[in-house]
């Protein structure tokens, strides 16, 4: 940057400056990442030292007490110079650690630090992501169960379908994040940890160092992995970890953005209905040409920010492949764009079906409304049955139903403020002997089967066990800014 220069005057990555929440920011920050390469080499350093390799206190004290003494600016004058820029952090670390400049780094290649820093990362972003997670489906869990009996019209092909309830429906969302939730669970428990392997992984500098010992080389990758909060380290590696292992973190992360578009879509089409609204700020405009209009600006958000998370995807798919032998460096270039992106935006669009699922607005008298105006309808089946049990000749009454029903739909189509369908049924004479049955057949709790039994028992055997780790810490503030 120009001395005549500010941040506006370059470009800055919209998920760390509008989308993203601090947390995730700041665990992708550089800052962070070399501290994290620091604490590497220190645990490095003393895994050798206590395998016997010459190594005093004095060098990992100094290594200790100088860990967040970074010098970007020398760091950065260093990888100029070197074009590297692990090496210009080994230099930049020993000139303020010098007593340990000998021993820093020993026996280590560039990936010890970066993939081993890298899986910690990982490990930590997908905690948060947890985090997140859970936040989410408790908010869609309150919802749910606030309106699990509470009746609307059910679309299929986004035509009016049988009804369902608005529990109902959000359970399809939970079911899906429920799912999420495990997977990333999982991913967790999978990020893999390099450990000491080497140059193409065979470990051999170490067993240098160990004067030919294998059991001490294999005992050093063991310490390292443990000291770094691994249950174990890869057991086999070309220079680095496989990147298919960042195809699974980037799948598992594709499929929170699958469920997010889900609900985004529905909420979207919802709020065309009027049925659902957003959070409104109170001087939150919606156009600035349409003053009236109150647009699902987060919901349409969510659907872009997860539609570029799911675009990262196959990227991490097509290095994974593009791997040759033991290692190329065609992976570093995309991996440092793909893995900090896909956090930032999964963290974001999380933070936004909180916050929209937290203050989610059922619109209870449209609901009502447009259901009205479909039952009739779906009610034509029990009128046609009951009216044939009284008697009445079954394809005769289809034929006076199916022609009712059209004309119905017709005087709809051309303005009708209400659905005559009934009054047409009550009117004609073939129907005399159900006619005083016919309003009862329309009371919505008729059409939902068991859809709030449903509900009660979904929340209660899946959501609240997935839920039941996180109880105690859920309800964190989600601000939603711009």
């Amino acid at each position: 940057m120009s001395p005549a220069s500010d941040a506006h005057d370059e470009y800055e990555n919209p998920l760390a400056t509008r989308y993203a929440g601090e947390a995730m920011r700041k665990l992708f920050s550089a800052r962070h990442r070399i501290r994290t390469w620091r604490s590497l080499w220190i645990l490095l350093a003393e895994a050798e030292q206590a395998l016997g390799l010459p190594i005093t206190a004095t060098q990992l004290d100094d290594l200790r007490r100088n860990a967040d003494r970074i010098d970007f600016e020398a760091a950065a004058r260093y990888e100029k110079r070197f074009r590297h820029d692990v090496m210009a952090h080994v230099h930049a670390y020993g000139d303020v650690a010098p007593s340990a400049k000998g021993v820093l780094h020993l026996g280590a290649t560039s990936c010890y630090v970066t993939d081993n820093a890298d899986a910690i990362l990982l490990r930590e972003a997908l905690r948060l992501v947890e985090r997140g997670l859970a936040e989410a489906i408790a908010a869609l869990e309150a919802f749910a169960r606030r309106f699990a009996a509470t009746p609307c019209l059910a679309f299929t092909h986004f035509q009016p379908a049988q009804p369902t309830t608005v529990g109902k429906r959000a359970c399809l969302w939970l079911l899906d994040l429920v799912d999420d939730l495990a997977q990333v669970r999982r991913a967790i428990e999978e990020v893999p940890f390099l450990g000491s392997k080497g140059t193409t992984g065979t470990q051999a500098s170490f067993l240098a160092l160990f004067d030919g010992d294998a059991d001490k080389v294999e005992a050093l990758d063991r310490d390292v992995a443990r000291r770094a909060g691994f249950p174990r380290s890869v057991p086999v590696s070309g220079q680095t970890y496989s990147r298919r292992a960042d195809w699974k973190v980037m799948a598992t992360l594709g499929g929170i953005a699958i469920s997010v578009t889900r609900f985004s879509n529905d909420v979207r089409l919802l709020s065309g209905l009027n049925e659902l609204s957003e959070p409104f700020e109170a001087e939150q405009i919606g156009s600035s040409a349409m003053a009236y209009k109150r647009n699902p600006m987060r919901s349409e958000r969510m659907a872009s920010i997860a539609r570029f998370l799911l675009s990262l995807v196959p990227a991490a798919g097509q290095t994974a492949a593009g791997q040759w032998l033991e290692r190329t460096l065609d992976d570093s270039a995309a991996r440092r764009l793909f893995l900090p992106e896909a956090f930032l935006a999964t963290d974001a669009i999380l933070r936004l079906l909180t916050n929209v699922a937290r203050g989610l607005v059922v619109n209870e008298a449209v609901v009502a409304t447009r259901l009205r105006a479909e039952l009739p309808f779906m009610a034509t089946e029990e009128v046609l049955m009951r009216a044939t049990r009284a008697g009445g000749d079954r394809q005769a009454l289809h034929e006076h139903i199916r022609r009712h029903s059209l004309d119905a739909r017709a005087a709809i189509l051309a303005g009708a403020t209400r659905n005559d369908l009934l009054d047409r049924l009550k009117a004609d004479p073939a129907f005399a002997g159900v006619r005083d049955e016919i309003d009862a057949m329309v009371d919505p709790q008729r059409f939902i089967g068991i859809a709030p039994r449903q509900v009660e028992r979904f929340l209660a055997d899946e959501v609240a066990p997935a839920l039941a780790p996180y109880r105690a810490h859920l309800g964190a503030e989600v601000r939603i800014d711009v």
